[in-house]
């Protein structure tokens, strides 16, 4: 009984910040943005992904830094949706997937594990039950957590040496990357994208995989490249000029091999982080990856990798959907942003007077979500 009390205390501390998430923002998604319950338990399950990644950096922060996201004009854009699913179906959804995580929970007494197997099943329910090819819902909530497994990895791999002693990945993570970015492929090619941070972020676990994994991993990568070709790209667009698109204002699903040239490309990308964060927001994120990079540089260089996929595949691509299919790129810079206004508390701790101070930075924080929240409901 002790021990089962021990796992509840455990499980309580690691994982309030994102219940606490996920149903604010289940919430907001239903009853604000009019979504159907299962479609807003997707879309929270994504938003739980991305805190769970901050948590790391404290769990005022991460609730903040989740909250931004969810309030984010690209993420906010997949709430809606029309009539709500049959109670039944949902009711099948998550009771099975509850089912499941619990079962796995009582053979294993690893909440972490129980919870990972469940969304997977969760995954696999949604996606067979409800979903359609290349879901953009789907895309984000494994591209979520995918980034937390990634992080967590590098994070007990690579620890700060007043942190500890490194701990290799365990099988949740290589097994579990793999398994979501397999999922992430086949639902959308695009996903081919978080492929430069995987293999970098792999690589830097310390820990021998087996062949059959990289052979695995390499068919995937084929898989996903060739669907990316075959979606994206359009023999007649890729060698259209970019300045010509771009001064009539054309919009084409596919992208355009000079894009990336055309400075008014990057003024739109640069536009595309500031309309969903505003102007300060990218600041911190310059200032979040500085700091990430000086004090756990794998996660800086793996985050960083992802980011400047997407961020090419932005300067790229002329399609109007270009900020949803981006939203990898806005979860990273959430995490960039959070970890700068970390930094800033820890600098704050060290003041003179740190009990007076250390509220500051995540009071400061929340205006952010705040201020989001009152653009969805008109009131700024």
């Amino acid at each position: 009984m002790n021990n089962l009390g021990r796992i509840n205390d455990e499980f309580t501390a690691m994982w309030w910040p994102g219940l606490v998430v996920g149903l604010l923002s289940t919430a907001a998604f239903v009853w604000l943005g009019q979504t159907p319950v299962i479609r807003a338990l997707g879309l929270a399950l994504a938003v739980i992904g991305v805190t769970m990644t901050l948590r790391r950096f404290g769990g005022a922060l991460a609730v903040i830094g989740g909250l931004a996201l969810a309030f984010s004009p690209a993420f906010w854009s997949q709430t809606g949706g029309g009539a709500q699913p049959l109670a039944t179906l949902i009711l099948v959804i998550l009771g099975m997937a509850a089912a499941g995580t619990f079962l796995l929970w009582l053979i294993g007494r690893r909440p972490d594990l129980g919870l990972a197997a469940g969304m997977v099943l969760f995954v696999l329910l949604f996606w067979a039950l409800t979903g359609t090819p290349r879901s953009l819902r789907l895309t984000t909530l494994l591209t979520a957590w995918m980034l937390y497994l990634l992080v967590d990895a590098l994070m007990i791999a690579n620890p700060r040496p007043e942190a500890g002693t490194s701990v290799q990945p365990g099988t949740r993570h290589t097994l579990g990357l793999l398994l979501l970015f397999t999922l992430g492929v086949l639902n959308d090619p695009l996903f081919i994208l978080m492929a430069p941070a995987l293999v970098l972020g792999l690589l830097m676990f310390r820990t021998r995989l087996p062949a059959w994994y990289w052979a695995a991993l390499a068919v995937v990568l084929v898989v996903g490249v060739r669907g990316a070709a075959l979606v994206y790209l359009d023999s007649d667009w890729w060698l259209f000029p970019a300045r010509q698109a771009v001064e009539q204002d054309i919009q084409v699903p596919f992208v355009m091999a000079d894009g990336w040239r055309e400075g008014s490309r990057w003024v739109y990308l640069i536009d595309i982080v500031v309309r969903q964060f505003t102007a300060a927001g990218a600041l911190l994120g310059v200032v979040g990856l500085s700091r990430l990079s000086r004090w756990h540089p794998p996660v800086g260089e793996a985050t960083m990798l992802a980011y400047a996929a997407y961020a090419l595949f932005g300067l790229m691509y002329f399609g109007k959907d270009s900020s949803v299919l981006l939203l990898p790129l806005l979860m990273i810079q959430v995490m960039w942003m959070t970890y700068a206004v970390y930094a800033f508390g820890q600098w704050l701790q060290k003041s003179r007077h740190p009990s007076r101070l250390h509220w500051l930075a995540p009071a400061a924080f929340t205006l952010l979500p705040l201020t989001l929240l009152l653009r969805i409901t008109g009131g700024g």
